[in-house]
């Protein structure tokens, strides 16, 4: 076994791992390694097409769409933003107001044989600034809190797009129509306010014509495509509904769909197989004409949960790379399996409980002195201790800023005077008499988490414990559908996952703390820590920027928002039949390359 180590300034979560089966010399045009197959193993199921959803947004989907679509630019392991001039261009035309124009690419088509335009940027704009939603329009009581997806009761009249998109960030700040050139393959936005990361802005785009046609029950391509920029234009609610519905929910399956066009892309690989539960094959496409052409042919993720399982599978042949959540156990087992490589650092993605501080299954922690008190006897320290300590030794430490990595520029005069340092250690005593301020006895609280998670199952056990020796009912809401039902009103009242950065975007975190955000699962609300976000997304001085980041983690902690647990320890390990895996901090991690993963000469 060989062993690499990396370093880490920002974030990856989750597991991964890879096979290989066969192999033949490469297509001369393409570089395509013809009846070539790697087999991916990942711990949780892909259940969603659109990542941009509150629903949708997970790691499990991400890898895949992003494997399956290209885009303006991407993050590679170094990290730095890549410019994907063979998909389009974008450049800022104009710095007062800021305006942004798009631009894409010649022959650049969805898998279908469609062209990709700027209906799809258009369409794109709409669902990820919620410009033309219906006002005020709350979901809260069309969500299942068995599933998390909307109830067949969701008003079909309403016009709301699920990207959690706000009014005073990103592309919230493009309040105006864009425009769209007269051939087509242009948009250009112009925003209400400087936007420090206007680069980042637009998300990955769905093809209009397939909403189109199914929200507004078309036929033609090109008259769907028509059609939805009509609706956009002219601000037809009508229409606007059942588009915004269609891009809602459209796109969710967990298993392969009748439809072929409800998975369609434009990057090196399309999806070809899914079956629930159990794997998802992704196939080169051969209609690519991007920069990005891969080698290997066929590509299966498998979903292995357990992170024993996967180093088995890997030890067996049966999956050639893994980069499981890391458990000592998985270490020591690793230790054995011969001709692989193993790469060890410290991610960036941090473990983290978060407090419903409204909508939640028991209404505790609507108190602010409830939750101060279960923050006082969360296990932090000993969760390290037990966990990650025999997994990375010394390098392992507790994070104690809810917005900046350790080692970045102000963390360590972030945690000095965030308040962080009073969950340092557990206060069995603090919390009680905090319980017993507020008139409290025996609160429930109900802790969602990843139930077939290993590390988890360990952390709620030790949070469970902790707890009740201040009178805290903690009560198992684990579920392996976690991810789905994150930010469902009354399905729990704390959870325990980890945040993965995507970017190193200035106002990444906006998402999670401001109030409606994507990432703000919840229902946190406060009008100084929306104040700051909105001033933080217009600042481009560095200096500046971690002035108000670190105002934030204060307020985030004087408000009890939750507390930060670990960063996570990062173990992939690969076959060294397998060439050209660098994993990046950021996602999609290993599978940020996929295009370069070649099969070693024998």
């Amino acid at each position: 076994m060989r062993i690499r180590r990396i370093g880490a300034t920002v974030a990856t979560v989750g597991a991964a791992a890879l096979v290989l089966s066969g192999c033949s010399a490469p297509t001369a045009d393409s570089g395509l390694d013809t009846g070539t197959s790697v087999n991916v193993a990942w711990n949780q199921a892909f259940y969603s097409y659109n990542g941009a959803t509150s629903f949708g947004n997970a790691t499990a989907n991400n890898n895949i769409i992003y494997m399956t679509n290209d885009w303006f630019n991407y993050y590679d392991n170094t990290p730095e933003l890549v410019t994907n001039e063979a998909f389009g261009s974008y450049e800022m035309v104009s710095e007062d107001p800021l305006t942004v124009k798009y631009t894409i690419a010649d022959d650049v088509k969805w898998s279908d044989g469609t062209d990709v335009d700027a209906a799809d940027l258009l369409l794109d704009w709409a669902a990820n600034s919620r410009s033309l939603d219906t006002p005020d329009f709350d979901p809260a009581d069309f969500t299942d809190a068995e599933t998390g997806e909307f109830t067949d009761a969701f008003p079909t009249d309403v016009v709301y797009f699920d990207s959690g998109a706000q009014p005073d960030s990103g592309l919230g700040l493009v309040r105006d129509t864009p425009t769209i050139s007269d051939d087509g393959k242009s948009m250009t936005m112009v925003y209400s306010s400087p936007y420090v990361d206007w680069e980042l802005a637009l998300p990955s785009a769905l093809p209009a014509h397939v909403v189109g046609k199914n929200a507004l029950e078309l036929t033609d391509n090109a008259e769907a495509k028509d059609a939805v920029v009509a609706a956009i234009e002219d601000g037809d609610d009508a229409a606007l509904a059942p588009i915004s519905s269609f891009w809602n929910g459209g796109f969710n399956f967990t298993e392969l769909p009748d439809d072929p066009e409800l998975y369609l892309g434009t990057g090196p690989y399309t999806i070809s197989a899914f079956v629930a539960d159990q794997y998802i094959t992704l196939t080169a496409n051969p209609d690519y004409t991007g920069a990005n052409t891969p080698s290997i042919e066929e590509i299966t993720v498998r979903f292995i949960d357990d992170p024993l399982a996967a180093v088995q599978a890997l030890e067996n042949g049966d999956v050639d790379v893994i980069s499981p959540q890391s458990t000592s156990d998985l270490v020591t087992a690793l230790d054995a399996v011969e001709n692989v490589t193993v790469i060890k650092g410290v991610e960036g993605t941090y473990e983290h409980v978060d407090l419903q501080v409204d909508q939640s299954k028991s209404g505790v922690f609507n108190d602010p002195l409830v939750r101060e008190a279960f923050l006082k006897v969360i296990p932090r320290q000993e969760i390290l201790d037990k966990l990650i300590k025999p997994i990375v030794g010394d390098d392992a430490e507790l994070r104690g800023s809810q917005i900046l990595v350790p080692g970045a520029a102000g963390y360590d005069d972030s945690v000095a005077a965030n308040g962080s340092e009073a969950y340092a250690d557990v206060d069995v005593e603090g919390a009680t008499a905090l319980l017993a301020e507020a008139g409290v006895t025996s609160p429930e609280v109900c802790v969602l988490y990843a139930s077939n998670n290993p590390r988890r199952v360990n952390e709620f056990q030790l949070i469970q414990t902790s707890a009740a020796l201040a009178g805290f009912n903690v009560t198992d809401c684990g579920s392996t559908e976690w991810g789905g039902l994150l930010g469902t009103p009354g399905a729990y009242d704390a959870s325990l996952f980890g945040w993965q950065s995507t970017s190193l975007a200035v106002t990444e975190s906006g998402p999670t703390f401001e109030t409606g955000g994507i990432n703000n699962m919840n229902f946190f609300s406060n009008e100084e820590v929306d104040s700051v976000i909105q001033e933080l997304s217009g600042e481009f001085d560095p200096e500046a920027q971690v002035a108000l980041q670190q105002e934030l983690d204060k307020l985030l902690y004087d408000n009890y928002y939750g507390v930060t647990i670990f960063q996570f320890p990062g173990v992939t390990a690969f076959s060294d039949k397998i060439e050209g895996i660098e994993p990046s901090i950021l996602a999609p991690t290993i599978f940020w390359n996929v295009w370069d993963w070649t099969l070693a000469d024998a």
